[in-house]
Formats: structure tokens, sequence, C-alpha cells
């Protein structure tokens, strides 16, 4: 994909970001203000201060909203989805460096919340890749008992599974083991 080191690194930001929902099938991995913690710590989420339980329930809704926006069932609607989560935030786009990253752009004004934050940076990660034209790399892994999402980078657009080394690997020994009982 033809998209640089922010984007990319705000596009992965939101795919963790979903998978730590029950939505895609397993536990609420941001059930605590811990988890919260660990997962800012995680994505070197910069420019915030102490979160608090409002932190928590506002990143929650957010998470869900994104959620919903990659599980749509066609661009029209994952457009105005995600133009609903934006037109909530306050996008103040302005340059920065910081912790040894090169200039970038960010999209959050500097007093935002947690939520204001990711809702800005990773809603318009996936705005541009809406504008590009590559709403179908907005997938959901194909295993049966997966419902992780991600967005697929590969060249052809082949990706069909959230992780070829879990999933994918899963899947293969599976289809592999049917065939020599066949």
């Amino acid at each position: 994909m033809p998209f640089g080191h922010d984007m990319q690194y705000s596009l992965a930001t939101v795919v963790e970001l979903v998978n730590t929902s029950p939505s895609t099938g397993g536990e609420d991995r941001l059930a605590s203000l811990g988890e919260l913690q660990s997962f800012v710590e995680a994505r070197e989420v910069s420019g915030l201060g102490g979160l608090t339980a409002r932190d928590l329930g506002q990143v929650r809704m957010i998470r869900e909203a994104f959620y919903r926006v990659f599980t749509s069932p066609d661009q029209p609607t994952a457009v105005r989805l995600l133009n609903g989560l934006l037109s909530e935030t306050r996008i103040t786009p302005r340059l920065t460096e910081h912790d040894g990253h090169p200039l970038h752009v960010h999209y959050f004004a500097p007093d935002a919340t947690l939520a204001e934050h990711l809702a800005a940076d990773c809603g318009v990660a996936l705005a541009h890749l809406l504008v590009e034209g590559e709403w179908e790399r907005l997938r959901t892994c194909a295993a049966p008992d997966c419902d992780h999402v991600f967005v697929d980078e590969s060249r052809n657009r082949s990706r069909v599974y959230c992780d070829s080394r879990t999933c994918g690997n899963r899947m293969h020994v599976a289809a592999y083991r049917a065939r020599r009982r066949a």
C-alpha cells in the first residue's frame, strides 16, 4: 500500500484497538484501566495525562464504532459510519516530532482526550484508505472461529486471515488433514 509510516501505524493501532473487543470473538481486553494503560504504552500513544474511568468508557465506545466501520456491508455504509465518528472529533492537524519519531502529522487537538486522539488519528487513516478506493482492504478473518479484523496490506489483496502464523496455519493444517482423510 502506498501509505507512509504514520498512516500504517494508525491503521495498525485501529486494528489492535478493535481486536480488543468482545465483538471480535474473544474476551474484552480493555476491561480495566490497567489494560487501557497497557494498550496506550504498547501503541506509544503520546501527549496524555492520567487515564480515568471516563477515558476507558469513551475508548470502548470508539472501539465499537470502528468495529462497525470494519464490518460494514459496503463502502457507502462504511463512509457514513466513519463520517459520523469523525464529525464528533475535534480534528486539528499539526506537524510534530516527539519521542525520537521523525516529523509526522497528528490530527487530534493538543488537549484531546485519549478517545478523541484515537478517533482522529485512526479515523483519518481509515478515511484516507476509503478515499484511495481501498475499502476492500478492511477485512474480518476468514477462519470460522475468529472474528478479528485486519487491514489487508498484501499487494494483490489476497490476505484472508488475521494472522498467518495462527489462524492461517491452523486452517491450512485442517485442510491438509481433510485431504489426507479423503
